[in-house]
């Protein structure tokens, strides 16, 4: 016979044990918190503070002419670096300002541009081609993130190649993206050689004359092909695939806002992209670094050389009633100008350039799910989104609420609170190796140290004869 002592010590750790989905993920991510700034080191000012004027001066700090340093001196570029590689030393977002950054995002914004008809319809027929693909005809478990990546990938190579998009390249742009998106949320370790493929595709392509758009002077041809790997088939597929997440996961739990936009006009759809945008915003913290001193009235001086961290979650959660809750009708009487709004930046400081075209693919993406699908999903939803989004896709023409619906409902309850245990402790074990070896290979800093902020070779670290176009990560030309 057990012992009293022993039968309650058993039932205490096995009522433990099944509440871990509970209170372990959450406090694992403290913990990864909590390690990442003792390993990467604390840096910085954090915005809104109110030291600083608050969240009414967020976006006066934010577009001040000298928060325009992007990677050099700051301890947190090595680490995007490291997630982002390769080619990180041409990718838009961590080009330093100068002429070459201007040369960049001019060509960017060219290979983005086109009327609001043609954009809708080329973001509409990759939706279709993707959804077409969908097996059997009935209900189906997915992955919100992964069925909106192959979307993105099509249409983003459709704008770069303007051609239709073989199987074959979407694979490599859809590995290319997940590797980077799943490094960045620590799940995953990043796989090179995965990158590597895609790398090698756009040097063939580049090579014979395939891509019919003017590219940005001054860089290599394997530069061109890490601008056009890291601009459209990395940061505009991870970053559209993860707004799609949230928009269909936002209506897939909330019903009756699902079949409003199903049924209204785009207006009521704008208002829910606004409110998604607001409480998931894509970017969690964005820094920068000042180039010169910045004095304004009624605050404390920021010195030349500090490391600015603007947190949009934060900023996003202030100036609202009851700022927690998912209210797209608060939209009907805010102005996204006027709010604490800033989805894609503020044109000050580096707007994202797809603020113009995101909204209208999404849109269009969003008319052609929900034309043939309605969604439905009991999972957690944060911003970080790490589990993709599970979702069922429920065909419009079938009835819901039967009992293979529900079943289903709930499996995919359970198994997102039990996957959550193993990834936060994945995450946990990744984020702090990732982190480490960003700080052992320090791919910004080393960069800087032989280059200026034009790429330039500096005099401190001259190149041997013939290789001045080479990478300098990797050494090839």
């Amino acid at each position: 016979m057990l012992r009293k002592s022993t039968v309650a010590a058993l039932a205490a750790g096995g009522a433990l044990l099944l509440s871990t989905p509970a209170w372990l993920p959450g406090r694992v991510v403290a913990l990864r918190m909590k390690l990442f700034a003792r390993v990467n080191g604390e840096e910085g000012l954090a915005f809104p503070q109110e030291e600083y004027g608050g969240a009414a001066r967020f976006e006066e700090i934010y577009g001040q002419p000298a928060a325009n340093g992007r990677s050099k001196g700051a301890a947190l570029s090595d680490l995007f670096w490291y997630w982002l590689a390769p080619g990180a030393d041409v990718h838009q977002e961590h080009l330093e300002p100068g002429p070459r950054y201007d040369e960049v995002s001019r060509r960017t914004l060219a290979f983005l541009s086109g009327t609001s008809a043609e954009l809708y319809e080329a973001a509409a027929r990759s939706t279709r081609r993707v959804l077409d693909t969908l097996p059997g005809d009935g209900v189906r478990a997915v992955r919100l993130r992964d069925l909106m990546m192959p979307v993105w990938a099509e249409f983003f190579y459709t704008l770069v190649f303007r051609e239709e998009c073989p199987p074959e390249a979407r694979k490599l742009i859809v590995d290319n993206a997940e590797d980077v998106v799943n490094a960045l949320k620590c799940t995953r370790p990043r796989h090179m050689r995965r990158r590597e493929r895609l790398t090698r595709y756009l040097l063939r392509r580049l090579a014979a004359g395939d891509v019919p758009h003017e590219l940005p002077a001054g860089l290599t041809r394997r530069q061109h092909a890490y601008y056009l790997q890291g601009t459209f088939f990395n940061t505009a597929v991870v970053q559209m695939s993860e707004a799609m997440a949230h928009l269909l996961l936002v209506l897939a739990q909330h019903p009756d806002v699902q079949e409003r936009v199903a049924t209204d006009d785009d207006r009521y759809l704008s208002h829910v992209m606004n409110e998604t945008f607001r409480l998931f915003p894509l970017f969690g913290v964005a820094h920068r670094v000042t180039t010169a001193d910045i004095e304004l009235e009624g605050m404390p001086r920021i010195p030349t050389g500090s490391v600015l961290t603007f947190s949009y979650p934060e900023y996003h959660a202030t100036g609202y009633p009851d700022p927690e809750r998912f209210d797209p009708g608060r939209w009907e009487t805010l102005s996204a100008k006027e709010a604490h709004h800033i989805p894609f930046g503020i044109a000050a400081n580096r707007p994202c350039p797809a603020w113009r075209l995101s909204p209208i693919a999404m849109r269009a993406a969003t008319r052609e799910i929900l034309a043939r699908f309605a969604l439905d999903s009991p999972v957690s939803h944060t911003r970080s989104i790490p589990h993709r989004a599970p979702c069922l896709l429920l065909p419009r023409d079938r009835p819901t609420g039967t009992p293979a619906h529900r079943a289903l409902r709930t499996a995919l309850a359970v198994r997102d609170r039990a996957e959550d245990v193993g990834r936060s402790v994945a995450q946990l074990v990744l984020g702090t190796y990732m982190v480490l070896d960003a700080r052992r290979t320090r791919p910004a800093t080393r960069f800087f140290a032989e280059h200026d902020t034009e790429g330039r070779p500096s005099q401190a670290a001259h190149t041997a004869p013939g290789t001045a176009d080479a990478c300098p990560f990797t050494g090839r030309t």
